[in-house]
């Protein structure tokens, strides 16, 4: 369907789920590779965070587009070759298309400008430790934190997030480039090496492009992944510096990759040529808070009229919805909002708390809501999923729970 040069918000909302994959058809029978190439395509990236209560978040925005899969296929296509993907900073910590390294070489030269203060002060104050640390790399990678450290030598105290001056070296090393993540341990800790014994040769012997060149490439990717939005929003899907982000869009809009819409309430939005406008949408799925859908949180209330703040790090007293809070998209809107927590000692998905989104039919929205706790929770090898504690869909989903078939898919 063609896309007019003013939206509703309906329209914007399913330009949206149509650009970030949530109305491609799930596959059919087994997952593989070409079903998790197929959703890269579309984010270019997916943001890791270390918290396990659930699920970590990086398996989570494939599970929302395709379904249960296997977590493997992400393992695989990160950590061993030929790797489709690595560690960097892309959008906070990020899993990124192997393709795409050469567009954050600007990151890694920059690393004296962009990289924070802990890494930046090693570097200037104890560049023979930080050449140490890459003497170790060299010459041991793959290797972690914790193995370099126990022979480093006798340095300042540790400062700052607690982090040994170690590790504060191989997180320089590493924004700027000069070392990447191999694998992950089973505790999560980084194993690190040199970029030419992970990245793919034909990446490593891709060319550098200009800088102006790799940031209208980000932001036409931006684009691309949103489907239309606003400059700042452009600009946060990478984290693209102010003015060269500004500089990339106004040369792609004259270049006709970008056009200027009008969305009520929305200041200047920008469409990318090829988003799709589907006459409706059909998704049900539950969305992790480090979800690229909902990253922006200005955005996330402007589209979908809701307004979200993960709570993990707010004083329990003082946590509307709970600790770790996923909304239910169900169509083009939240309908829901559960805290979920998987309880892996005994088998069970726990839902602390269950919320009915502001105009969503409670019986509907919790029928749709129980299969995808199901679903979930047997994607998560859990055995059943408990009953909700708190929250105003409690008694709605725990009906719609016991009138589901008994234990979980």
């Amino acid at each position: 369907m063609a896309v007019p040069e003013s939206l509703s918000v309906s329209q914007a909302r399913r330009i949206t789920l149509s650009a970030q994959g949530f109305l491609d058809p799930r596959p059919g029978g087994a997952t593989d590779l070409r079903h998790l190439r197929r959703v890269l395509r579309r984010l270019h990236l997916i943001q890791m965070d270390s918290v396990n209560v659930l699920q970590r978040a990086h398996y989570m925005p494939l599970y929302s587009r395709l379904g249960p899969y296997p977590t493997g296929l992400l393992e695989r296509a990160a950590y061993r070759k030929p790797r489709e993907l690595f560690e960097f900073w892309g959008h906070e910590a990020s899993l990124i298309r192997a393709d795409l390294q050469p567009l954050f070489r600007w990151r890694m030269e920059r690393a004296h400008e962009f990289a924070w203060g802990g890494m930046r002060r090693i570097a200037l104050e104890q560049p023979e430790l930080v050449a140490w640390v890459l003497d170790e790399v060299r010459a041991r990678g793959p290797i972690t934190v914790a193995e370099i450290e126990h022979d480093a030598p006798r340095a300042k105290d540790n400062w700052g997030w607690n982090w040994s001056v170690v590790k504060q070296a191989l997180e320089w090393l590493f924004y700027s480039g000069q070392v990447t993540a191999a694998e992950r341990t089973t505790s999560f800790a980084r194993r690190y090496d040199l970029p030419e014994r992970v990245l793919p040769p034909a990446v490593l012997a891709t060319p550098t492009p200009e800088t102006g060149e790799a940031f209208r490439a980000l932001v036409e990717l931006s684009a691309r992944a949103l489907g239309v939005a606003a400059e700042a929003e452009l600009r946060d899907y990478f984290r693209l510096p102010v003015q060269p982000c500004r500089q990339a869009i106004a040369e792609l809009a004259e270049a006709g990759v970008l056009r200027p819409v009008t969305i009520p309430g929305w200041k200047t939005a920008w469409l990318h040529h090829e988003a799709r406008l589907p006459r409706r949408a059909a998704a049900a799925t539950l969305v992790s808070p480090f979800d690229p859908l909902i990253w922006e949180r200005a955005r996330t209330e402007r589209l979908f009229g809701m307004t979200y703040r993960i709570e993990i790090y707010v004083p329990k007293p003082q946590r509307l919805y709970g600790y770790y809070v996923l909304p239910f998209l169900q169509g083009d809107r939240f309908t829901a909002r559960v805290d979920l927590k998987a309880e892996r000692r005994t088998g069970e998905l726990q839902i602390p708390a269950a919320w009915r989104e502001p105009g969503a039919d409670p019986e509907e929205t919790a029928t749709a809501l129980a299969a995808e706790l199901r679903r979930l929770a047997g994607w998560l090898g859990l055995t059943s999923v408990g009953v909700p504690e708190r929250g105003d869909l409690t008694g709605p989903l725990t009906s719609a729970l016991k009138e589901s078939p008994a234990g979980v898919p």
